[in-house]
């Protein structure tokens, strides 16, 4: 999650709570501001919308019933003036019925909570909302990318059957959930108890095979907590379901659990006692998702890597970096994150290539990509921009949390010698970097009015820092000193 300043204190994200009474404002403020969200109010539609265009928030809370309008027109108002669409919205709707809390979900509201003074729950939505809006935010940057360079094909219904799997330590639930869903949803419904969720071959369905999962069903109650948290951990770990959607159900009386299965990563928690056609409605909305989600990993991965990825370490190529840094620096200026750029260069690298060999500075360089891809998040950029020159792109990341990156990228590649897989003994590598923030209110104007000089701006910068790092003795971090 990104960071970013006021009066010297870190914020997280900027939410807008929009409720015609102010106690409720004041009330959620206070818990929000807490925990370090800036946070920002209104108390109609037509102010939360105007709130939006000129600061556009990364999760909005709103009332269900608001002087000029509704939670839903809300939403419709900010899709049609494209201020922040892709923003979620959470409704506050205490003693809301079934059936009104269905229309709100159908019509574009990201979920209804109907107790807010559970702050544990609160807070473990909230995180949870952001994590997944930035997730796919600083994904669409990339396939917006991939698109500019013509690489893209367009989005494609859900491919085939999904396959959803249904846990329960009660197989009668797991029997019932399959039944109502059936009526409802086209999909491939399996059941399973949690310790063979994670073996297809010992679902309770026949139809079961190889294929992974789209989307788990959790049953969880008192009394299977710990399991069924363990069972999430696995999920989220395991190689073949990490990116499976994941709908927690936990008892009404049990908020903490649910709190706790949010941070672990589930993708939705709702009631136990849901009305199936809800259920249902959640299920759709997150195959959906996965769908899309796994369509913008497949086409960073695989859109015509020959033309933008480096042959020789797999890396993106410098075609690809720089319409992404544009893009990046464009958004950032718009909705105020800021983002770190790294320019890293191997020390002294024409002298292992005259000593060792050609052979040997390529698989120099191949380990180099493995490191940098180890220590950094998969939505973070790194390509291979020169000879032994690698630009790191970290979106959403401020100062601190930068400068400690780089630092444990100097350490990481510094510190092991790589090993060269022959009789020669391992070399030791150091890297400078140099350092730049981008993001920041000074760049707006010109990331807006031209993306790419922007773009070429802050690579200059950072690569003035990476000149002071060499002048500095190498092997070391130098932050530009405009951003600092």
């Amino acid at each position: 999650m990104y960071e970013f300043h006021q009066r010297g204190i870190k914020m997280y994200a900027k939410i807008l709570i929009v409720d015609a009474i102010a106690t409720n404002r004041i009330v959620l403020k206070v818990k929000l501001a807490a925990a370090q969200y800036y946070v920002m109010q209104a108390s109609s539609v037509a102010e939360a919308v105007r709130q939006a265009a000129d600061t556009p928030p990364d999760l909005v809370i709103c009332a269900v019933a608001l002087p000029d309008g509704t939670a839903v027109d809300l939403v419709r108002r900010l899709q049609e003036t494209g201020a922040n669409s892709a923003a979620p919205v959470m409704a506050v709707a205490p003693g809301i019925s079934a059936t009104a809390r269905l229309d709100l979900l159908d019509a574009g509201v990201e979920d209804v909570v109907m107790d807010i003074y559970h702050d544990g729950l609160l807070l473990a939505r909230v995180r949870s909302m952001l994590r997944a809006h930035n997730a796919a935010t600083e994904w669409q940057i990339r396939d917006d990318t991939t698109r500019a360079l013509g690489f893209a094909e367009g989005t494609q219904q859900f491919a085939g059957v999904p396959d959803i799997t249904v846990v329960s330590t009660n197989p009668t639930l797991s029997a019932r959930a399959i039944v109502d869903m059936r009526a409802l949803i086209a999909a491939r419904l399996t059941s399973s108890l949690p310790d063979k969720a994670l073996n297809p071959h010992n679902h309770t369905t026949t139809n079961a095979d190889t294929r992974n999962t789209d989307v788990f069903i959790l049953f969880a109650d008192t009394a299977n907590a710990e399991q069924m948290l363990s069972l999430l951990s696995s999920i989220r770990s395991h190689p073949a379901t990490r990116h499976s959607a994941i709908l927690f159900l936990y008892p009404e009386d049990a908020p903490t659990l649910a709190a706790r299965a949010l941070d672990l990563g589930v993708s939705a928690v709702t009631y136990t006692q849901t009305d199936p056609r809800e259920l249902a409605m959640r299920v759709r909305k997150l195959m959906l998702r996965k769908q899309l989600a796994d369509q913008l990993r497949a086409t960073v991965r695989t859109g015509l890597k020959a033309a933008v990825c480096d042959p020789l370490t797999g890396l993106h190529n410098r075609r690809y970096a720089m319409p992404h840094l544009a893009r990046l620096a464009q958004r950032a200026g718009t909705a105020g994150r800021p983002f770190a750029l790294m320019l890293a260069d191997l020390d002294h690298f024409k002298s292992v290539n005259d000593i060792y060999g050609h052979a040997t500075g390529d698989a120099v360089l191949v380990e180099t990509a493995r490191r940098l891809r180890e220590n950094l998040r998969a939505v973070d950029l790194v390509a291979r921009v020169g000879g032994e020159e690698f630009l790191i792109v970290l979106p959403g990341v401020g100062l601190g949390d930068a400068r400690r990156a780089a630092r444990r990228i100097c350490r990481h590649i510094g510190n092991t010698p790589f090993d060269t897989s022959g009789a020669k003994p391992p070399i030791k590598v150091t890297v400078s970097i140099g350092l730049a923030i981008g993001g920041m209110p000074s760049d707006a104007a010109l990331a807006a009015e031209d993306p790419d000089a922007a773009a070429r701006v802050l690579m200059e910068r950072a690569d003035k820092a990476l000149y002071a790092a060499k002048v500095k003795g190498r092997n070391c971090v130098t932050l530009d000193r405009p951003a600092a």
